[in-house]
């Protein structure tokens, strides 16, 4: 006998009878998900309300969910290289480089948003800015760029404060790498095992002779010669998320100040210049010789 729900119109794909319909006593999509608090956590301010606004907030909330995500993986690639359990490790940070390719992509939505569409509500966000996003900088504090000044900016947002404080004072990702490295065998000098991981890193130039055996050897471990490429692809990644980052700003709003107070463009440019594994580019000069 046909299930009523698979009366359909003529021409339709039927329901099929296992498909259940009925979930007052059972879980959702929706409810699994908490989509009734999901989507109504957009809230456009300017007055009247732009069309363009809810583009501008829901690329800015789901950069941010992805950066949750981006997060979660860190520590945990980080967690398991200091149980030498690299190849896990890797597939962590195979998932952070689909995170990232996803993240640089949604520049081209935000690049559709015209300089005078933004100009409409952009005085509506006040003070708020990118700038402020406590998870791209705890992403960028488990990478090694460490600020003990960016702090204050969350001063007033204790959860957030609590959680940069801790990955300040915590090895980062490469930290846990090259300790690996020295378990392995490597001789990597203690000086930079013992460091201070609240400082941000500086290039090691004694890291550079490890890198080229590794690169060079035919008895490297296969998951350490892969690992200092993927390393080498997250800062790829992270330089073309900068880059586009500053593309669309420049093609929004010109040279004009960012509404948290930055330079802006420029600001955008100069952090171009910054590194997370310096060593793993460098080594590639002295790779042949």
């Amino acid at each position: 006998m046909a299930c009523p729900h698979a009366q359909t119109p003529e021409g339709a794909r039927e329901i099929e009878e296992t498909v259940r319909t009925d979930f007052s006593n059972a879980m959702s999509y929706g409810g699994y998900l908490d989509l009734e608090r999901l989507l109504s956590a957009q809230h456009p301010v300017s007055v009247p309300e732009h069309h363009d606004e809810m583009l501008f907030i829901i690329q800015h909330q789901t950069s941010e969910l992805w950066l949750k995500l981006m997060l979660h993986e860190l520590v945990e690639s980080r967690r398991l290289m200091d149980n030498d359990d690299i190849g896990k490790s890797l597939k962590c940070l195979a998932r952070v480089k689909h995170i990232q390719k996803t993240l640089t992509e949604q520049w081209a939505v935000l690049a559709t948003l015209t300089p005078r569409e933004y100009a409409q509500f952009r005085g509506s966000l006040g003070s708020s800015s990118g700038f402020q996003s406590y998870q791209y900088r705890a992403v960028e504090f488990i990478l090694g760029n460490k600020h003990q000044g960016m702090l204050q900016v969350f001063e007033s947002d204790p959860g957030a404060h609590e959680l940069l404080s801790k990955l300040l004072h915590e090895p980062t990702v490469y930290d846990a790498f090259l300790r690996a490295l020295a378990r392995a065998g490597y001789a990597v000098p203690v000086e930079i095992l013992n460091r201070d991981v609240s400082k941000p890193w500086v290039f090691q130039e004694s890291l550079v002779p490890i890198y080229k055996d590794i690169y060079e050897s035919d008895d490297t471990t296969w998951s350490l010669y892969q690992a200092c490429e993927d390393l080498v692809d997250l800062e790829d990644n992270f330089q073309a998320w900068r880059f586009r980052h500053m593309r669309v700003v420049q093609r929004t709003i010109g040279f004009k100040k960012g509404t948290g107070g930055s330079s802006g463009v420029d600001f955008l440019k100069r952090a171009l210049d910054l590194t997370f594994f310096p060593e793993l580019f460098a080594v590639r000069t002295e790779i042949g010789k």
